[in-house]
């Protein structure tokens, strides 16, 4: 990390104010997309989507938990692997103590993985996870949501991810896609993929504003570093 000029306080000072204007301004266009985002159109789920839960099958209606609106983040976790994705595992350390917070405003959170419903269970017991992570084993939910991808497109190196063709090598991406339950009906609101997802992860906010920043330039990719929170050495 290379050392930035060293001033008396009156000259932090007042970089410091010229730099708040520039955040003001951030928040003030994150707050103007956040309304565009609240407006654009829904469309209707017309499947009925079968969920492997700890309560038995559940439908997609009875994922909201009573609520008018669904979070769903799409937790890669393919049937074959023995354990979910080191990087959504780090999405996941943020859900446990938000949820209450989310039901006092009617939304429900849920994690939604292909692997069967065991091994996201015992995910769950080894790393102190409460939320609720249900399977969507056997069904096309996530084929359909763009995060899961066959053997065939596999074979062909491409597929429909983050809203255009792109190449994909694995069978799982994550994503994050939010419903409403209104009048008897489901809609889908919203998804995102990709970088969409970092304003969801809290502790990716708290290393953008330490000095060394994500620190991840070196690194052969972005997260390279990242391990399941019980797997860091001590």
């Amino acid at each position: 990390m290379s050392t930035p000029q060293i001033v008396e306080h009156a000259q932090w000072l007042e970089a410091r104010r010229r730099f708040l204007a520039k955040e003001k301004e951030f928040t003030r266009l994150r707050d103007e997309l956040s309304r565009e985002r609240r407006e654009l159109p829904w469309e209707r789920i017309q499947k009925d989507y079968r969920f492997h839960s700890e309560r038995g099958a559940e439908t997609l209606a009875e994922l909201f938990g009573g609520r008018s609106q669904l979070i769903v983040y799409h937790f890669m976790y393919d049937p074959d692997w023995d354990i979910g994705c080191k990087s959504c595992s780090f999405w996941a350390d943020n859900f446990n103590g938000i949820i209450p917070h989310l039901k006092q405003r009617d939304v429900s959170l849920v994690a939604v993985s292909r692997a069967p419903l065991a091994k996201l269970q015992e995910q769950a017991r080894k790393l102190g996870w409460t939320f609720r992570w249900v399977s969507s084993q056997g069904s096309d939910f996530n084929f359909d949501f763009s995060v899961s991808f066959s053997p065939e497109a596999l074979a062909r190196g491409e597929a429909l991810y983050n809203y255009v063709s792109q190449k994909v090598t694995r069978s799982e991406l994550p994503g994050i896609s939010v419903f409403c339950h209104q009048d008897g009906q489901i809609f889908h609101t919203y998804s995102t993929y990709g970088r969409g997802l970092d304003m969801l992860n809290a502790a990716y906010h708290y290393l953008d504003i330490a000095p060394k920043g994500r620190d991840e330039d070196a690194l052969p990719y972005p997260m390279a570093w990242v391990r399941h929170r019980t797997a860091y050495d001590t």
